[in-house]
C-alpha cells in the first residue's frame, strides 16, 4: 500500500503541475516531507490526506491505492 500511495502521490502532484516544493507549499508543510512520501519513505497522517486529497481534486481512496479511479 505504501508503494502504491507514493507512486499516485506522484503522479497526481505531476498532473496537477506542481512540482514538490509547490505542493509542500499548499499543504503547509516541508519539501522533504513530500519527497519522502513520494520515495515510500513515510506515509502522512490522516489530517494531511485530507489536505492532499482537497489540493490535488483526488478521493483519498484513489491516493490510497484503494479504487483505481
Amino acid at each position: 500500500m505504501l508503494n502504491k500511495f507514493a507512486e499516485r502521490l506522484k503522479e497526481v502532484r505531476a498532473e496537477n503541475k506542481l512540482n514538490q516544493m509547490e505542493l509542500a507549499e499548499l499543504c503547509s508543510v516541508q519539501q522533504s516531507c513530500v519527497s519522502k512520501w513520494e520515495r515510500g519513505i513515510t506515509l502522512p497522517d490522516t489530517e494531511m490526506i485530507v489536505v492532499l486529497c482537497k489540493v490535488l481534486h483526488v478521493s483519498a481512496d484513489y491516493l490510497l491505492g484503494i479504487e483505481d479511479y
